[in-house]
């Protein structure tokens, strides 16, 4: 779980914190799979998931399948 200072951050807090962190991997790193991104990320349960979500919902991320590979980009 995710801290900041000395209380504990709220599944929304931890969702958007999760959402700038594949933000800023994206703007870093350009289009990639979800599953590498994921992967490089390290974010802990279904954060990355729910983190995507949350920038698809906001229209910050393009999301295309190509075969078995899902690859993401900034908008």
């Amino acid at each position: 779980m995710v801290t900041s200072s000395k209380r504990t951050l709220s599944l929304e807090e931890q969702i958007g914190f999760s959402a700038g962190e594949i933000y800023n991997y994206l703007h870093t790193n350009g289009t990639t799979s979800f599953a590498k991104m994921k992967k490089e990320l390290d974010l802990k349960g279904n954060f990355a998931d729910l983190g995507l979500g949350w920038l698809a919902r906001e229209n910050k991320v393009d999301i295309q399948q190509k075969g078995p590979a899902v690859k993401v980009s900034l908008r």
